[in-house]
């Protein structure tokens, strides 16, 4: 295995695992650059107005960074992990845009995930939105403070929509409840083992914490 992206809702807890399995493993480690998107302020407070913009920033940014560091295929030395994948994209968009505006988002989309690898094991992080709505208080970003409940559900249900129909990708769905692998690290070595386990199927291989 050389490819590994890990995704999740907002507040699932993709960066602080990737930089985890990163320092374990001696892994490469993408981290998306998010904090630099000055649309992503304005959408939290007026999302008709920002979402196409905003939208769109992210196709770019995430193609430019994922297409400058991913390094080809057969260069993978020895792993990498991404705390995102480009599919994330398609993802939040198909709940923001509408209409035409999706319609040429998803076209450019499928031109531009054409030239990227396909990872080796997609896992997903899964919590319940309102342990996420903690974590994401927690964490205290300012613009995020008014993220909701049905926004989280929305966009997990997108992801488990995209998950049912890309049967040729192999998912690791981990349920973690709301245990903290960051704190416990029995927590983390069982996620660990299940990552590299090494008997994934194509399709969705959920466990439950």
């Amino acid at each position: 295995m050389q490819f590994i992206a890990i995704e999740g809702n907002i507040g699932a807890g993709k960066t602080s695992l990737a930089e985890m399995i990163g320092e374990r493993f001696g892994a490469r480690v993408i981290l998306e650059q998010f904090s630099e998107n000055p649309f992503l302020p304005g959408f939290y407070r007026d999302p008709d107005r920002y979402a196409f913009p905003l939208e769109l920033s992210f196709l770019a940014a995430r193609y430019n960074q994922l297409k400058g560091e991913l390094p080809e295929p057969e260069l993978f030395t020895p792993l990498t992990v991404a705390d995102y994948y480009f599919a994330k994209t398609l993802i939040f968009a198909a709940n923001t845009l509408s209409g035409h505006e999706y319609k040429l988002f998803r076209q450019l989309f499928e031109i531009m995930n054409s030239s990227l690898p396909v990872p080796d094991l997609y896992v997903y992080l899964h919590r319940d939105p309102l342990v996420l709505l903690e974590n994401i208080g927690k964490r205290g970003r300012h613009y995020e403070q008014g993220i909701k409940y049905d926004y989280l559900e929305r966009i997990q249900n997108s992801y488990f929509d995209f998950m049912k129909q890309k049967r040729e990708v192999i998912f690791l769905l981990i349920d973690l409840g709301d245990s903290d692998f960051v704190s416990d690290r029995d927590v983390f070595d069982e996620i660990a083992r299940l990552i590299f386990a090494g008997n994934h199927t194509s399709g969705i291989n959920r466990v439950v914490l």
